[in-house]
């Protein structure tokens, strides 16, 4: 049950989505029905046919930062670096800000070496720690915000094996509710909502509210222990407003569903359902690791995307609706030729 390779499944590469389809609420959706032990088959946009009026439908509005920086080493050698947090969110004072990164080179630069990555922005390694993980000292002129922007690339997942194009990534890599900056890698259960589908739920009485979690390390570091129990989950940032806190709350208390767009909204519901057995309006840092025997608190339905073999997001969603089940829809969407993780089509479970 907590073996790693329980969760392992073989999925054809060409079924890893590398392009967003033209609309975003044209994904296939998968409905599974927990209770049914049932699977259907629809289009994303009619995910509202789904929904009942009075649920309560959460979302999570971080927004992706372009967290990728290419630059030189002291030797003149190229080095790339992920930024693992966003630095006002990080140890940050005047014209420096010290981040967890990624660093990618021919060889790892030496403690105290320095990276360069324009005439207004200079990096220093601090410190190496555990899982590939180093600190560096970013020091820069003027507004760190332009200079990311202008320097630094959206991050797409390594999987997806193509470089991110600006007019296709910088707008469909980002949720159409993204508003709040810290996540270095997209909430994808989100991209499948356009503006359109939010209205049309939204006048079906459905309640839609944010709360925020700034997707990190955690979410996609790969496990790498044999007994599933033993990994540790990251911690990442979160924040949840007074409003949205009193609408789940209340709502929980008159017997309203709570449905959470994606793993990293339910993982930030069961993380204060666990402490608290309610919201709370606050912030702080989550660090919940969800897996097969887990008893949800909150969370009442799921919509998610479909993700990676071995990841503690197949993990969450095994717990969420049984791992047999699970793999049974994994299997039927294969056949069907769904596409698979951040691009790819959905699933409604209920």
């Amino acid at each position: 049950m907590y073996t790693l390779d329980t969760f392992d499944y073989p999925l054809p590469r060409d079924l890893i989505a590398r392009y967003p389809l033209e609309k975003r609420e044209e994904s296939k959706l998968l409905i599974l029905d927990r209770k049914k032990m049932s699977i259907n088959h629809e289009v994303f946009l009619n995910v509202v046919n789904f929904l009942t009026e009075g649920d309560i439908l959460v979302i999570n509005d971080s927004k992706v930062i372009p967290a990728r920086l290419f630059g030189r080493k002291e030797t003149g050698g190229r080095a790339e670096v992920l930024l693992l947090n966003y630095p006002s969110i990080s140890k940050r004072n005047g014209n420096s800000a010290t981040v967890e990164c990624l660093i990618r080179s021919s060889k790892r630069p030496p403690l105290g070496s320095r990276l360069y990555f324009d005439e207004v922005l200079m990096g220093e390694v601090i410190q190496y720690r555990a899982y590939g993980i180093s600190l560096v000292k970013f020091y820069f002129e003027g507004a760190f915000d332009e200079i990311l922007n202008t320097l630094g690339q959206i991050p797409l997942p390594p999987y997806i094996k193509r470089s991110p194009q600006e007019d296709i990534d910088g707008q469909r890599y980002q949720t159409v509710f993204a508003h709040k900056k810290g996540s270095v890698a997209a909430p994808t259960a989100g991209l499948h909502f356009s503006q359109d589908l939010l209205k049309k739920i939204a006048a079906k009485g459905i309640c839609i509210v944010p709360i925020t979690l700034h997707v990190s390390y955690g979410t996609f570091l790969p496990v790498r222990t044999k007994d599933i129990r033993d990994h540790r989950m990251f911690e990442e940032v979160f924040e949840v407003t007074k409003e949205t806190a009193e609408v789940i709350n209340h709502g929980k208390k008159v017997g309203r569903r709570v449905i959470a767009v994606g793993t990293t909204t339910t993982r930030l519901l069961e993380y204060m359902g666990s402490i608290w057995g309610r919201v709370e309006a606050c912030s702080g840092q989550c660090d919940l690791f969800i897996y097969p025997g887990y008893q949800f608190k909150l969370v009442d339905c799921l919509i998610t995307n479909f993700h990676l073999p071995k990841s503690t997001l197949i993990m969450m969603v095994s717990a969420f609706a049984g791992k047999d089940l699970i793999m049974k829809a994994y299997h039927d969407a294969m056949k069907l030729r769904y596409r698979f993780y951040s691009y790819g089509d959905a699933m409604f479970i209920i």
